[in-house]
């Protein structure tokens, strides 16, 4: 269409082509045609060219990093399963280990609850065994005190009496006859074996009492000291393992989170990497089809330009040019041929309008509305020479919006 549209802006008014008759040869205006036809096919081919370059660049840029991405996803394809295995197997050990520390802090706080309740027991028990074996010491000792002073009988009016009489009737390891003797003496003042033998009686009674209260003290502070040991470890891993729990927790929260976002990533590479299989194929086509089709295009305008060389060498060939001026009309025919020659070009540039018509409705309006112009002859060919100039250059912009 652009290519008639040119031609029928070549056409020459129809004083011009009375004026131009005379004065131009022809067959050098067709020549000039053919060389700016040349001239422009040369410059559509180097502007098409840019173009193809261009498109290649993209073909061959777009290929390879579609490549590096493919084999990016395909390496995360097949590791992400083995990765996402392993750290679910770390979850799963990990959930076991926080178990395990849970129990066993469980236990330790048991052992410590357990230990606690048997210490007091025993610090009961010794408590009650110190405070009768320093009471009765105290009453021995005053008894001791007593009868070595020949005070006997005013001791026995005490409350130190009352213990003492109390200890000798409940003490089963003491001897019929040590406990006969000191019944009778702190029931009635006097003893078959005297005053001496009962202070040896008190004092080794005293002796007794105070080596089991030493050993009781002894047991006590042994026994405080392993109590005091074992809080001491129980604590201390009680709180390695309330450390361990609180990293297990934050590490099983992390771990499951890593896996949900390493599934999330297999997912999203298995879908691009199909999306990028699909759109290198397609991009391998087309690019493929340019390169066939730029090659066709090349052919044909290399066609084009030797047609076009080979027809100008031969218009330009000296015989041929004195062949065409022998079949140029004379100047007495002048103005009949003007006649027909405008008359013959409305007809041709109405042939060309006609043919040049296209199947959208804007174009078939402009192109109808010229040739409504030359038919009419409302006024001169030069205004519809400039009606198809503007409507070649509107056609140009839209050619060049639709690149």
């Amino acid at each position: 269409m652009k290519a008639a549209f040119l031609f029928a802006l070549a056409l020459p008014s129809p004083l011009q082509a009375a004026e131009e008759h005379a004065a131009a040869n022809p067959i050098r205006k067709v020549v000039n045609m053919l060389q700016m036809m040349q001239k422009k096919v040369e410059a559509e081919g180097e502007k098409e060219q840019e173009l193809f370059d261009k498109f290649m660049c993209y073909c061959k840029n777009s290929g390879g990093d579609l490549a590096a991405s493919i084999a990016d996803a395909e390496t995360k394809v097949s590791e992400l399963p083995s990765a996402v295995e392993e750290a679910q197997g770390q979850l799963g050990q990990l959930k076991e280990d926080l178990k395990k520390a849970q129990t066993d802090r469980t236990a330790a706080k048991a052992a410590i609850a357990e230990a606690t309740a048997i210490r007091e027991k025993e610090a009961s028990e010794f408590a009650g065994l110190s405070s009768e074996l320093k009471t009765n010491i105290g009453a021995i000792g005053k008894a001791v005190a007593a009868l070595e002073k020949g005070m006997g009988g005013a001791f026995l009016q005490t409350a130190a009496a009352s213990v003492l009489k109390n200890l000798v009737e409940n003490d089963q390891k003491m001897l019929d006859v040590d406990r006969e003797d000191l019944t009778a003496f702190l029931s009635e003042g006097t003893s078959t074996q005297g005053a001496g033998a009962i202070v040896g009686i008190l004092k080794q009674m005293s002796d007794t009492m105070t080596a089991n209260l030493n050993d009781a003290t002894g047991t006590e502070e042994e026994s405080i000291k392993a109590f005091d040991t074992l809080v001491a470890a129980k604590t201390k891993e009680i709180d390695a393992l309330t450390a361990s729990i609180e990293d297990k927790t934050s590490a099983i929260g992390e771990l499951g989170v890593q896996i949900v976002q390493m599934k999330e990533d297999l997912s999203d590479a298995e879908d691009g990497l199909l999306d990028d299989k699909k759109f290198l194929a397609d991009l391998e086509k087309n690019c493929a089809t340019k390169e066939k089709e730029w090659a066709e295009i090349c052919k044909l305008r290399s066609e084009e330009l030797l047609a076009l060389a080979d027809t100008i060498k031969m218009l330009n060939d000296d015989d041929a040019l004195e062949l065409f001026k022998k079949t140029l009309p004379g100047s007495s025919a002048s103005f009949m041929q003007v006649q027909v020659s405008a008359a013959s070009q409305r007809t041709q540039a109405l042939a060309l309008l006609e043919a040049a018509k296209s199947d959208k409705k804007s174009d078939r309006q402009r192109i109808d509305y010229i040739m409504l112009a030359i038919r009419g002859k409302k006024f001169g060919f030069d205004k519809v020479l400039k009606m198809i100039d503007d409507m070649v250059a509107l056609l140009g912009k839209e050619q060049t919006d639709d690149d």
